[in-house]
Protein backbone atom coordinates (compact mmCIF):
# COMPACT_ATOMS: atom_id res chain seq x y z
CA UNK A 1 0.00 0.00 0.00
CA UNK A 2 1.03 3.30 -0.86
CA UNK A 3 1.13 5.28 2.39
CA UNK A 4 2.53 8.40 1.07
CA UNK A 5 -0.43 8.90 -1.06
CA UNK A 6 -2.72 8.60 1.27
CA UNK A 7 -1.27 11.34 3.63
CA UNK A 8 -1.12 13.65 0.87
CA UNK A 9 -4.72 13.25 -0.35
CA UNK A 10 -5.60 13.59 3.34
CA UNK A 11 -3.67 16.64 3.79
CA UNK A 12 -4.98 18.68 0.50
CA UNK A 13 -8.37 17.33 0.98
CA UNK A 14 -8.16 18.73 4.38
CA UNK A 15 -6.51 21.87 3.46
CA UNK A 16 -9.34 23.00 0.67
CA UNK A 17 -11.86 21.87 2.77
CA UNK A 18 -10.65 24.53 5.47
CA UNK A 19 -11.93 27.63 2.99
CA UNK A 20 -15.05 26.19 2.61
CA UNK A 21 -16.08 25.58 6.68
CA UNK A 22 -14.82 29.24 6.84
CA UNK A 23 -17.10 30.60 4.48
CA UNK A 24 -19.94 28.31 5.55
CA UNK A 25 -19.40 29.44 9.18
CA UNK A 26 -19.43 33.08 8.22
CA UNK A 27 -22.79 32.97 6.22
CA UNK A 28 -24.79 31.09 9.07
CA UNK A 29 -24.87 27.96 6.99
CA UNK A 30 -23.98 24.53 8.06
CA UNK A 31 -20.93 23.12 6.98
CA UNK A 32 -22.24 19.75 6.15
CA UNK A 33 -19.88 19.04 3.22
CA UNK A 34 -17.25 20.54 4.22
CA UNK A 35 -17.02 18.70 7.38
CA UNK A 36 -17.24 15.90 6.21
CA UNK A 37 -14.04 17.08 3.73
CA UNK A 38 -12.17 17.64 6.78
CA UNK A 39 -13.23 14.09 8.54
CA UNK A 40 -12.23 12.18 5.40
CA UNK A 41 -9.04 13.85 4.89
CA UNK A 42 -8.30 14.01 8.64
CA UNK A 43 -8.77 9.80 8.46
CA UNK A 44 -6.68 9.11 5.88
CA UNK A 45 -3.99 11.19 7.60
CA UNK A 46 -4.25 9.20 10.49
CA UNK A 47 -4.66 5.93 8.78
CA UNK A 48 -1.38 7.05 6.82
CA UNK A 49 0.71 7.61 10.32
CA UNK A 50 -0.40 5.10 11.81
CA UNK A 51 -0.14 2.24 9.58
CA UNK A 52 3.36 2.97 8.13
CA UNK A 53 5.97 1.40 10.65
CA UNK A 54 8.02 4.04 11.98
CA UNK A 55 5.15 6.57 11.01
CA UNK A 56 6.04 10.28 9.49
CA UNK A 57 8.17 13.00 11.10
CA UNK A 58 7.32 16.30 10.59
CA UNK A 59 10.50 16.93 8.94
CA UNK A 60 9.93 14.06 6.49
CA UNK A 61 5.91 15.69 5.03
CA UNK A 62 7.35 17.84 2.62
CA UNK A 63 10.06 15.46 1.17
CA UNK A 64 6.78 12.92 0.96
CA UNK A 65 4.83 15.66 -0.44
CA UNK A 66 7.00 16.23 -3.20
CA UNK A 67 7.90 12.81 -4.16
CA UNK A 68 4.05 11.82 -4.41
CA UNK A 69 3.85 14.68 -6.77
CA UNK A 70 6.85 13.99 -8.98
CA UNK A 71 5.70 10.11 -8.92
CA UNK A 72 2.37 10.55 -10.31
CA UNK A 73 2.93 13.84 -12.23
CA UNK A 74 6.08 13.26 -13.46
Amino acid sequence: MDYDLYLVVGLVLSVFAVPSVVSALSENRTPRIAALVVMLGGGLVVWAVTSKAGGYSLDEIPDVIVSVFARYLG
